[in-house]
């Protein structure tokens, strides 16, 4: 028997929201390991860095790992700065792993797919589309509506809410 397939779901995770989570668990059907590649990406000004990104996201993973969400796969959480590609290329990957909301997602992937085949041709790039009650969240609008005094609860986990309470407060 041959090695599993391993896939790659990257993201700045600014911070990781309920859509990221509904992929990464829908994701979790297609492969058998799935690595959550946090991304440094200083260039959209994080409002967390990395390591704080990269321990939500752990938090939830392993929140849905104990709740037995993730279809048998293996999921881990690294952070990275390379090319995207050449991290999944180092981690095995057979594909990576997008989510899209709308057309808009869909122009700026399709680019952005073409450009990575040509850069690695082994790796396949896999979209899935948002739950329709996930398809209006974006962490850039968590975070306007939280530092707007909105209530994002139900877009993010208990975790996430604390860590933005706590950002707020610095």
């Amino acid at each position: 028997m041959g090695r599993g397939r391993t896939g790659i779901y990257p993201g700045t995770f600014d911070p990781i929201h309920n859509g990221h989570l509904d992929v990464i668990r829908r994701a979790t059907v297609l492969v058998d390991e799935l690595i959550v590649g946090v991304a440094i990406n200083a260039g959209k000004d994080p409002l967390f860095d990395v390591d704080d990104r990269a321990a939500m996201v752990e938090a939830d993973i392993n929140g849905m790992m104990a709740a037995n969400q993730h279809n048998g796969a293996k999921v881990r959480v690294l952070p990275f700065k390379n090319l995207l590609m050449a991290f999944a290329a180092d981690n095995g990957a057979d594909f990576i792993i997008r989510g899209l909301r709308a057309v808009s997602d869909f122009e700026y992937e399709f680019q952005m797919a073409a450009n990575n085949k040509r850069l690695y041709p082994k790796i396949e790039t896999v979209f899935l589309m948002a739950s329709e009650t996930n398809q209006f969240i974006s962490s850039r609008f968590v975070k306007e509506i939280h530092l707007l005094d909105g209530d994002v609860s139900s877009f993010v986990s208990a975790n996430v809410l604390f860590h933005l309470r706590s950002k707020r407060r610095d």
